[in-house]
């Protein structure tokens, strides 16, 4: 992935109103990364963060992700936020899909990619409290955020 790549302001900031009166992080919406590689018994592993305590729905897992500025590509987004809060090396990653959840005003994409094998990585700020590699049928079994604990049925490889 190398570096990525800043053409504007960071103006996605700011908590936002879904039309059911929900409030969500993200002025422009939000996007987050659900990386997958293969597991040693063929089946498929999720890197998942755990959030800091702090943070909104704190130490509760899910993929990296935050607010989408407004000149960002949900891909973009995805990218910048996995490589601000975990410090892993993505050059060799695969974009699969996009699933867009849109809430009626305020939207969160969670972009799909594919590594092949899993690779080293390490909480990069203090957003992340710790990330690991969960193979895909322990997923449900964690305390997942809200947002996606719902969406992963929906999206699970």
């Amino acid at each position: 992935m190398g570096e990525v790549p800043v053409t504007g302001p960071m103006d996605g900031d700011g908590w936002a109103l879904c039309d059911a009166g929900h409030q969500h992080w993200g002025i422009h919406g939000a996007a987050g990364l659900l990386l997958r590689a293969p597991c040693h018994d063929g089946d498929t592993q999720i890197l998942l963060q755990r959030r800091a305590w702090w943070t909104h729905h704190g130490n509760t897992w899910g993929v990296p992700g935050g607010a989408r500025a407004s000149w960002e590509t949900p891909e973009q987004a995805a990218l910048r936020e996995i490589d601000e809060e975990v410090a892993v090396t993505l050059d060799e990653v695969e974009i699969e899909a996009v699933h867009h959840d849109d809430h009626g005003g305020w939207s969160y994409w969670t972009v799909i990619a594919r590594l092949a094998e899993p690779l080293s990585a390490a909480p990069r700020n203090r957003e992340t409290a710790e990330v690991r590699w969960v193979p895909r049928n322990q997923v449900s079994a964690l305390a997942l955020h809200p947002g996606f604990a719902a969406t992963w049925p929906l999206i699970q490889p």
